[in-house]
């Protein structure tokens, strides 16, 4: 008989190479779940939007805002400022509206997320009717916060005020 004879070295050889592949086979098997995983995780935080919870600021962009003076009173667009930068907004201007005779304060949403509107309102002690949307691309800002003669009713000015 010709055959081949199989030796223990052969065998070692077919087991050292089957012995490889399986955990090669593991290795990948382990890094699709975690792939799969964090997909999945990314996926499900991109649609959990808890409006509910609108204070606490989960996304890692700050609210940016233009505060302008709408009432003529002096100093109160820069009390509002120095109140907004303290619970975490990101005010990126300050100044005067075009005119000063606005008689409520008004909240402008200057893109989609209007949720970055209803905080600002909520931080000031305003109401959803406050907030209008006028979506621009050209700004590069998320609202804009313009301070009515109604000014005495926000909550950082209500201490200095009442």
């Amino acid at each position: 008989m010709t055959g081949i004879k199989i030796t223990k070295n052969t065998k070692q050889d077919h087991f050292s190479k089957n012995l490889t592949l399986n955990v090669s086979i593991i290795v990948l098997v382990f890094i699709n779940i975690y792939l799969g995983y964090s997909i999945t995780r990314s996926i499900t935080n991109f649609y959990n939007d808890d409006k509910y919870d609108l204070l606490n600021d989960t996304t890692l962009n700050r609210i940016q805002i233009e505060v302008l003076n709408g009432c003529g009173s002096t100093g109160i667009a820069e009390n509002v400022t120095d109140y907004l930068r303290e619970k975490g907004f990101d005010v990126v201007k300050l100044g005067n509206y075009r005119t000063f005779e606005i008689e409520s304060c008004i909240i402008i949403s200057r893109n989609e997320k209007v949720i970055n509107a209803e905080k600002v309102a909520i931080a000031v002690g305003l109401t959803k009717n406050s907030i209008i949307s006028q979506i621009n691309p050209e700004y590069f800002l998320d609202v804009t916060f313009i301070l009515g003669k109604d000014y005495k009713n926000l909550v950082p000015l209500q201490k200095r005020y009442n």
